[in-house]
């Protein structure tokens, strides 16, 4: 686990107490209105289980106000001096619905193996609502096993969800899930390990000799595939084999030079910090809590671009809660409710409104533009293609063969 690192929003509620990363440890309106809203915004209203056109799981939300939702560890703001999650415990006074919040979200993968046979047979998960990345987000939509949610539950989210994360590739139009934060893969590095010296390129990070040996990349294959792939002028939303094979020997050439010192989860943090690890592919929101405490510790946005993507809201099949997971989730989507976790989590807020909201919290995060991304960041971000089944299995297949897991 990464040492405790310093977040402002965190410092304003512990007095000073360090706070940890968030990241992976390993790695209600009325029809009408509802309906007004979606057709201003783009998004179509869901279909109804009434229609036939779609089967309705049971929803027991009206008889029992209660809601388990799956997250990943340091994910939601907290308040230590009170042993509370603030906006967490203002949603259950509001609504009467009890929340029983898990952290047991450690991986995209091993999550995906112990909720499928369940998904797979029919059965429930025990979940009410989940918190998963894009491309499993979409993997989850593709089979079948996520439940359509009501637009018209949906009114601040859909009136407040930012426009460029409303053309989601593995969900359009944004049926079946909506951004809980949005992410970026960057470069990082440490100005006293690297001498001085800016690392502004994925070229850099795999043959620079005064860097070797002091690289991470992550085990994230999106993340680090698609960061390399646009290093080499492809374009990471639109590959071929042949690209992704190209990106894969040029990394396998740096390990075997002794270029990388390891692919990391959330762990690359500590080494960073401390200088051990000198340059690395990192996720925007940890460069954000490193930078309180250590000023050494930048980041840069490739010229070829980085890599966005989002971890997404998402009712699992089978879920008896649908309407109760809505409210949640529309309740994030207040600007002021989205900028109290935003100014914990520091990874990009997806709430139109939220920014002004944060300039109430704290002016130098209502500016960061890790968190709110300014025309420039937007524009040099490149999303991670969804794949096929058949291929979603080769390059895994491929890329853990790469990293030795």
């Amino acid at each position: 686990m990464p040492e405790p690192v310093r977040n402002a929003w965190q410092r304003s509620l512990t007095n000073g107490r360090a706070a940890m990363s968030r990241r992976r440890l390993l790695r209600a309106g009325g029809l009408a209105a509802g309906g007004a809203a979606l057709a201003a915004c783009g998004i179509p209203p869901a279909k109804g289980g009434t229609s036939g056109e779609e089967k309705r799981d049971e929803d027991r939300s009206r008889q029992e106000k209660v809601l388990t939702f799956s997250n990943w560890p340091l994910y939601i703001d907290v308040d230590d001096d009170e042993n509370v999650r603030p906006t967490l415990r203002e949603f259950q006074r509001e609504s009467g619905i009890k929340v029983k919040y898990i952290e047991d979200i450690n991986d995209n993968n091993e999550f995906y193996s112990k909720i499928k046979p369940q998904l797979a047979a029919g059965q429930r998960t025990g979940r009410d609502l989940v918190c998963l990345t894009d491309w499993m987000a979409g993997r989850l939509i593709r089979a079948g096993w996520a439940q359509r949610l009501d637009q018209a539950n949906l009114p601040n989210a859909v009136t407040n969800l930012e426009g460029r994360f409303r053309a989601a590739p593995h969900d359009p139009g944004r049926q079946y899930s909506y951004p809980w934060a949005g992410t970026a893969a960057v470069i990082a590095y440490n100005r006293k390990a690297t001498g001085g010296r800016k690392v502004t390129s994925v070229e850099q990070l795999l043959t620079d000799p005064k860097l070797k040996g002091r690289v991470s990349l992550l085990t994230e294959m999106q993340d680090t595939m698609g960061l390399v792939m646009l290093g080499m002028g492809a374009d990471s939303s639109s590959f071929t084999d042949d690209d992704f094979d190209a990106a894969v020997d040029l990394v396998q050439k740096a390990v075997d030079r002794g270029q990388i010192r390891r692919f990391t989860g959330n762990d690359y943090m500590d080494g960073l910090n401390k200088g051990d690890i000198a340059a690395c592919v990192a996720w925007a929101g940890d460069i954000v809590q490193l930078g309180f405490d250590n000023p050494d510790v930048r980041f840069h946005l490739p010229e070829t671009g980085y890599l966005f993507g989002t971890d997404d809201l998402l009712v699992p099949a089978g879920a008896q809660h649908r309407a109760n997971a809505e409210a949640f989730i529309d309740y994030y989507y207040r600007p002021k409710a989205a900028a109290e976790l935003a100014a914990w989590v520091n990874y990009i807020c997806p709430v139109t409104g939220a920014q002004r909201e944060m300039r109430k919290i704290d002016e130098e995060l209502a500016e960061n533009k890790l968190i709110f991304p300014d025309e420039e960041m937007i524009a040099r971000g490149h999303n991670f293609r969804p794949l096929s089944a058949k291929e979603e299995e080769r390059y895994e297949t491929k890329f853990a063969k790469l990293i030795g897991a």
